[in-house]
């Protein structure tokens, strides 16, 4: 059984803008936090909560992108084929991965230099843009590493492993027939079983195990894949793109329960309550506390995944303009936010004011700016086209566009 591959679905449309937006929410989060992380900037003002918060938003926002983006690849595949797969992963990935380091890069740069010149009290803004686009002179060192751009590089390496994959496998139609349907059985199996999430968090525990923290690490120093990380995502985009295969299949891994629930607030807690011996390396039970830590944070994982996508399918049952809107911009929101974000957080650094109301003034603020630029510059022109597939109708400032000949997938 399959998805009708003409009917957008806009819960997941929803999801995928919730895993994006969730991610400037949680960069916008970290220069509150109670110790210094490395971070451009650190407010005067902080709170363990924000500690909290970031430790699992962390723990799931990126996996639940990555098992949607399977998901809709394989939608884009089975739709249109092998050849149209592979044009719009070049044009939606490839080609904003490129084109957007260039010009982010250099941004991101300059955030940090005026985020390093706030701590010490003074703020330089011309001096920063322009020590930002002198790190350009750099390259070939360092080329495309040092954003949060690292995602679209790992996108593309799955994707053209999938492709690499199936071609492979395509060359003994015995062998394809056996593995489709012993993957098809499996994935049912595994759906329907009542420790699903528990077969789940496994082997995902053991991606964990050989990452640099306890949690997952973020892959932005080097285009050498960090195998486990590579394979942690690799195997969200592999459920998402087996699950399209089973329409019904979706509807057993995102159903909301109350057994669901407990089981995510029980691993929430064990986590937060294991991740003070993080550091303790010299306590005599810190391998057992790593094991539990990690299997905790697994279990979290795949619960908020599944519950994320189960909440936003009871929300947005119905078709929704505004959600759609959102969705189609929540990509361009994701690519243009984080030196937004950080100019945003060193001019509020000083500011004698809660947390709070900090955090979401830079988000409103952020999500504001992003979506004007969104709706004036990107959504009718050819970079709507290349990041949605298709260029769009403006909806803040109107102005008709005519559609263009080729277009591809509209969801990621």
């Amino acid at each position: 059984m399959s998805f009708d591959t003409s009917t957008r679905l806009d819960y997941l449309d929803a999801v995928r803008a919730f895993a994006l937006i969730l991610g400037i929410v949680f960069h916008a989060s970290l220069s509150f936090m109670p110790i210094f992380i490395g971070w451009a900037v650190m407010d005067i003002s902080t709170s363990h909560l924000v500690g909290i918060f970031g430790l699992i938003s962390h723990s799931f926002r990126m996996e639940l992108f990555f098992l949607i983006a399977g998901f809709f690849a394989h939608m884009t595949f089975h739709q249109k084929g092998m050849n149209s797969f592979v044009r719009s992963r070049f044009m939606r990935i490839a080609i904003p991965f490129v084109i957007g380091w260039f010009i982010l890069r250099p941004l991101v740069v300059s955030a940090w230099v005026m985020g390093g010149e706030s701590l010490r009290g003074d703020v330089h803004i011309w001096a920063g843009l322009s020590n930002g686009f002198a790190s350009l002179a750099s390259i070939p060192k360092d080329l495309f590493i040092g954003t949060h751009l690292w995602f679209l590089y790992y996108l593309l390496l799955i994707s053209t492993g999938v492709v690499l994959l199936r071609n492979l496998i395509s060359v003994s139609t015995p062998l394809q027939q056996f593995l489709r349907q012993f993957s098809d059985k499996a994935i049912a199996w595994l759906c329907h079983s009542r420790f699903a999430i528990l077969l789940l968090a496994i082997p995902t525990a053991c991606c964990l195990w050989f990452m640099q923290y306890w949690g997952v690490d973020t892959p932005d120093k080097s285009l050498i894949p960090n195998i486990p990380v590579f394979l942690l995502y690799a195997g969200f985009f592999l459920f998402g793109w087996l699950l399209h295969r089973q329409a019904a299949l979706m509807e057993v891994f995102c159903c909301l329960s109350y057994r669901k629930v407990v089981v995510c607030l029980g691993a929430i807690i064990a986590v937060i309550l294991l991740s003070k011996y993080e550091g303790q390396i010299g306590h005599p039970e810190y391998t057992l506390f790593k094991i539990s830590y990690l299997l905790s944070y697994a279990i979290m994982m795949w619960s908020l995944v599944g519950l994320c996508i189960g909440v936003c399918k009871y929300l947005f049952k119905r078709s929704s303009k505004k959600i759609r809107y959102i969705a189609d911009a929540s990509y361009w929101l994701y690519l243009i936010h984080l030196p937004v974000v950080v100019w945003l957080q060193i001019a509020f650094a000083e500011l004698p004011f809660h947390w709070t109301l900090k955090l979401l003034s830079i988000c409103v603020i952020t999500i504001v700016i992003s979506l004007l630029m969104y709706d004036a510059f990107v959504r009718s022109t050819f970079i709507g086209a290349t990041l949605n597939g298709k260029r769009r109708n403006r909806a803040l400032f109107s102005r008709k566009v005519e559609p263009t000949k080729a277009s591809f997938d509209s969801a990621q």
